[in-house]
């Protein structure tokens, strides 16, 4: 698109980009931002990474950020990814290239100096925008702008093609469609629809990545909808079934409602039966923490108050548990646990020792008590659990002259 060019951003003013340029002749036109960071600026979103495409070769380009002082590390060379480390962060830096050979999860790449060609190889039409690195002016192989206006997500060329050259692109062609879209491309959508089973073939860590990814994503509600209408989960994650999108839309109000930020493990929660939530997430290959936070949240058990939950699963699992449930007060429980800051029970074993109670199982189960009599009167200070001491070794005494 002739003439437009980056709006301002604040990561244009990072230390070390104008030396980055100079070193990969950016004034020349030989090295351009890329993808997500030229697609974000444009749309005034903060850009998370920044990735630069090159005509040099992977062996140059380390050549020249060796010259300018520039910290170089081929992270990926065989792919033509060389990551330069500024003083500000990272830029990875990835030499143009074109497809040799695809197999839907992996490719074989030969290096190119068209940018055309680089171009065509990407996905979506919106991440195939080029900006230069000193003036900004952007370079739009395929009407990426405008179909990033539009709020369209369209892949390049033949959808079909992009699918079977890497499969994922089903998965980001729904992400990012929550994300930036309005509509879906009708031709995306059928070609997404058509070779749904091809996810089969793709890691389940892949999968999760995504999937995750999605869940947090603007309209996620609207496109798990759709992605489950149109039987896309069916052959990775049958359990999502319609249920699933209406706890989803629910718990998603209701984040929305207690201003709590949208979250990919609670949300995942709600979109998967109970019973299943284990078997997923070992298939899913989800680790050990998030496994163990689908459980907490998904469980039954309940507490005398949201506080006394907090204290025992934690917060984030609390809330969690409260935006999950059916209970109509979650939304007040919620809203109060937000700013609430976990006391420390001011009592230790050691104390009870000191005390008389003998060590061992005795202290342990008699520093129990004294917590949960203490949770359950709403934590009050350290007086009162001196009170509930010296209750707790009179109660000891009793039962030891009985």
């Amino acid at each position: 698109m002739d003439g437009l060019t980056l709006p301002a951003a604040d990561w244009q003013d990072r230390p070390g980009l104008a030396a980055l340029a100079d070193a990969l002749g950016g004034d020349r036109g030989e090295a351009r931002f890329v993808g997500g960071v030229v697609r974000d600026t444009l749309l005034g979103i903060a850009a998370a990474d920044l990735d630069v495409a090159t005509a040099h070769d992977p062996q140059t380009v380390l050549a020249r950020l060796k010259a300018a002082g520039i910290r170089a590390v081929p992270t990926g060379l065989q792919h033509g990814t060389i990551t330069a480390v500024l003083e500000s962060g990272a830029v990875e830096v990835t030499t143009l290239r074109r497809d040799v050979a695809t197999d839907g999860r992996h490719a074989t790449v030969a290096f190119t100096d068209d940018w055309r060609e680089d171009a065509a190889r990407r996905d979506f039409t919106m991440n195939a925008l080029y900006a230069d690195m000193l003036t900004g002016r952007i370079t739009d192989y395929f009407d990426g702008v405008a179909d990033l206006r539009a709020g369209r997500v369209r892949f390049i060329g033949d959808p079909l093609r992009r699918i079977a050259e890497d499969h994922l692109r089903i998965l980001r062609f729904f992400r990012f469609l929550a994300r930036f879209g309005d509509t879906p491309d009708p031709e995306g959508l059928a070609a997404c629809v058509a070779r749904a089973n091809d996810l089969m073939a793709l890691s389940r860590e892949r999968v999760a990545d995504e999937l995750l990814k999605l869940l947090v994503a603007r309209s996620a509600v609207e496109v798990v909808g759709l992605m489950q209408a149109h039987g896309i989960f069916v052959p990775v994650l049958p359990e999502i079934e319609s249920a699933s999108v209406a706890r989803l839309a629910r718990l998603a109000a209701r984040e929305q409602a207690c201003g709590v930020a949208p979250d990919a493990i609670r949300r995942l929660v709600a979109l998967i039966p109970a019973e299943a939530l284990e078997s997923v997430g070992a298939r899913l290959k989800l680790s050990n923490a998030q496994r163990k936070r689908l459980a907490l949240a998904a469980s039954a058990e309940g507490m005398s108050s949201p506080r006394a939950l907090a204290y025992r699963i934690g917060t984030e699992g609390a809330i969690d548990r409260l935006l999950l449930s059916d209970d109509p007060e979650a939304a007040g429980a919620v809203a109060d646990l937000l700013d609430w800051v976990r006391p420390q029970f001011p009592l230790t074993g050691g104390a009870l020792v000191a005390r008389g109670i003998g060590k061992g199982p005795d202290v342990a189960r008699a520093l129990r008590r004294i917590e949960d009599q203490w949770i359950a009167e709403g934590f009050p200070d350290a007086a009162r659990v001196e009170a509930l001491t010296v209750a707790e070794l009179d109660h000891r005494l009793r039962s030891s002259s009985s």
